[in-house]
């Protein structure tokens, strides 16, 4: 940390926005009606003795909303990708043709619909408690820097207040992210 409230703002700030943008991140990876490629990022191929992301052993194509053409660049690693995608939590079974792997994706039921608004809660909440992190690091400092007589009460308590509404401020975003997640959801 350094010995400003500027600065400790500014890094309260800078990590803050980054708890939100990954929690946006984590969001695109919860399935909705439509097939996406963050679906696919988790996904890891045994390949050559070797744990490998999906997307660098084949391309995806999505022809329609829930039909995923998986090409693998590397012909001999057709069955380890197929397997890698029977085994994902996506709960498809691929249909080999020989060249591609046709992935259609189930229609979701109302029941699996509600798994993942839980699921979508339940990141929304890590976000805010990572918010809530930077929160009380940046507190603690400022705190130290009125201790220590480097900055007066009334700057520090000024400062308090900018980093309250800068907390208010990302967890407000992280908010309005869920929503959206839960419509999007919800839109069948």
């Amino acid at each position: 940390m350094s010995d400003d409230p500027a600065s400790i703002l500014k890094d309260a700030k800078t990590k803050m926005s980054k708890s939100v943008e990954v929690t946006k991140e984590e969001f695109t990876a919860i399935r909705t009606g439509r097939a996406s490629a963050a679906m696919f990022q988790g996904i890891t191929v045994e390949y050559y003795g070797a744990p490998t992301p999906l997307n660098q052993l084949a391309s995806l194509q999505f022809p329609e909303a829930r039909t995923v053409i998986v090409t693998p660049y590397d012909k001999s690693a057709m069955a380890q990708v197929e397997t890698a995608l029977r085994d994902s939590d996506l709960g498809v079974n691929p249909t080999n043709n020989g060249d591609t792997l046709r992935v259609v994706l189930p229609a979701l039921t109302e029941e699996r619909r509600r798994d993942y608004a839980k699921l979508a809660k339940t990141k929304a909440e890590d976000g805010r408690v990572a918010v809530r992190g930077s929160r009380g690091n940046a507190k603690k400092a400022l705190e130290k820097l009125v201790k220590d007589g480097e900055i007066g009460e009334d700057e520090g308590s000024r400062a308090e207040k900018e980093l309250e509404t800068l907390t208010k401020t990302a967890n407000e975003q992280i908010d309005e992210a869920l929503s959206l997640k839960e419509t999007e959801l919800e839109t069948i």
